[in-house]
């Protein structure tokens, strides 16, 4: 039981939910999320460490970059469903189109102001 709470409990902050509705679309790093979140970069951290711990994101590191991006699901059988349910569930509401269609603009690059 404590492993289907640890899945829920993930899911239960609006900032979390947007992080897996954004990581459908792309995989991004702390600082795009951030961006894409408006919060301070250890509040992300913060989201980002819960849903990891709850197998509903992994990341990979690329040089100096970590790179977040949806679970496959191996870890629990409850984040596996709920990562599958969310792809279709919340599409119709505007905040979430609204951030899914601002996605494409933000870059890491652009934030660091690097070219």
């Amino acid at each position: 039981m404590k492993e289907f709470i640890r899945v829920m409990k993930a899911l239960s902050d609006p900032a979390r939910v947007k992080i897996m509705k954004m990581l459908q679309h792309k995989t991004m790093c702390v600082c795009e999320i951030q961006t894409a979140l408006d919060k301070a970069q250890s509040t992300t951290s913060k989201h980002l460490k819960i849903l990891e711990d709850a197998g509903l994101i992994t990341y990979q590191k690329n040089g100096l970059w970590v790179n977040y991006q949806l679970a496959d699901g191996t870890q629990s059988a409850f984040a596996a469903t709920l990562i599958n349910h969310l792809r279709d569930w919340l599409e119709d509401e505007p905040e979430l189109q609204t951030m899914v269609r601002l996605l494409p603009g933000i870059d890491r690059n652009v934030i660091l102001n690097r070219n």
